[in-house]
């Protein structure tokens, strides 16, 4: 499902298995985000213990880093968290508008690893793959040029989002 999240409160959500989007932006490096608790859907919210917006050094805004950089950090090991997974998850932020309506809000998407990197095929690539397909037609397509279609893939174990385009934005739509 969508979520649509403000003030820590869900205000809306689609139940629809794709969203029409217009990206925006995306951030531009992969960022790293990190809780040394379990996950408890019941309890309060809580602020990460340590996190990297640039994916390689920990914010200098955190109080306890886990390491002097990402690299060397024992939250990046894997089997660091459950199973074979690293604790220290991998994340990519986007700023993206409804496609039916692109004066409306800009939505930021938090991506998780699965929905980042892979291969992916046909209709269903992850967001590097979507942009280096995008990258390589002839004109090279800017992303924030086309409707990209956000889906499911309902073959993953966990939520995982897949990116294709869908059409060229008109000159008006793109003018927005």
């Amino acid at each position: 499902v969508f979520r649509l999240v403000a003030g820590g409160k869900e205000v809306a959500n689609i139940e629809d298995r794709h969203l029409d989007v217009i990206i925006v932006k995306a951030a531009p490096k992969v960022s790293r985000i990190f809780y040394a608790g379990k996950y408890d859907k019941d309890a309060a919210a809580v602020a990460p213990d340590c996190w990297s917006n640039d994916g390689e050094t920990p914010d200098k805004s955190v109080k306890a880093p886990q390491a002097s950089n990402c690299a060397k950090c024992p939250q990046n090991i894997a089997g660091s968290g459950n199973g074979n997974s690293r604790a220290c998850r991998y994340q990519q932020r986007l700023a993206v508008v409804l496609a039916n309506n692109p004066e409306g809000d800009v939505l930021q998407v938090t991506l998780p690893a699965t929905s980042i990197f892979g291969k992916g095929e046909g209709d269903k690539l992850p967001l590097q793959a979507y942009a280096r397909w995008a990258a390589t037609q002839t004109p090279p397509v800017n992303l924030d040029m086309v409707v990209t279609r956000m889906k499911f893939d309902t073959s993953a174990e966990s939520p995982k989002l897949v990116f294709a385009p869908q059409r060229w934005l008109t000159e008006g739509e793109y003018d927005t």
